[in-house]
């Protein structure tokens, strides 16, 4: 579904990326793990467009999409739910969702509804603030309102950051219901246990430069993996 082609991106004098290459199936779960400042999440924000790539491809089903803007790569089917949740604070939950339908003109009922059966604490919380909601209720939001757009491919940039353990095991379970439900995702993602555990495919991201790629699992077990990401 997603093909990155020796994708380098620049911040000011450093090279961020340094020539990566990787695929995301569709209907798969990739995440892509590593250490503080390895390109992790400079990658998914160069894939929605939001940063240009200094050189490299990215395709979307076939079609080049390195050049397009982050809307118009929303209109093909990519949404990322960026991290920190950044919802709008003094907006409610509905109104949070309904932004996240911003390019669409028609009907979101059916939408909405799925997001509350997603996750039933915000349809509790509906007219409710979003700057009110607890930390794990905001990721919630973050999720429904990336979900809003319908995509084909959801991006999503450390979804368990700062958040409680039993949280953040309900949010890797709704990932995964997410993907049963036909919506491929590109995860980033600092707990490598859980990310491990889910994805079915996995890459590791050193310094710019990809060092492993395996299944999920099998990465889980992998030694050089539990001494780096997982002691």
């Amino acid at each position: 579904m997603l093909k990155i082609e020796d994708l380098r991106v620049n911040y000011g004098g450093i090279e961020a990326v340094k020539g990566i290459t990787l695929d995301v199936p569709e209907n798969e779960i990739v995440t892509i793990i590593g250490a503080n400042g390895a390109g992790k999440s400079t990658t998914l924000r160069t894939v929605a467009g939001i940063v240009k790539p200094a050189s490299g491809r990215i395709y979307f089903q076939d079609e080049d999409i390195t050049a397009l803007s982050p809307d118009r790569i929303v209109t093909k089917g990519i949404t990322l739910v960026p991290e920190g949740r950044r919802v709008f604070p003094d907006l409610t939950v509905l109104e949070n969702l309904k932004v996240g339908a911003y390019l669409r003109k028609d009907n979101l009922e059916k939408d909405i509804q799925w997001i509350y059966d997603l996750f039933p604490r915000l349809k509790e919380r509906s007219w409710q603030e979003a700057g009110t909601l607890s930390g794990g209720e905001q990721q919630m939001l973050a999720v429904g309102r990336a979900l809003m757009s319908r995509p084909k491919l959801l991006m999503m940039d450390e979804p368990s950051l700062g958040l409680a353990p039993i949280i953040v095991r309900d949010i890797f379970g709704i990932i995964k219901e997410i993907n049963r439900q036909g919506v491929t995702i590109l995860l980033v993602e600092q707990n490598a246990n859980m990310a491990l555990q889910t994805a079915d495919t996995a890459y590791v991201l050193k310094t710019g430069l990809l060092s492993m790629k395996g299944a999920g699992r099998e990465l889980l077990n992998d030694e050089e993996i539990k001494k780096a990401y997982l002691s």
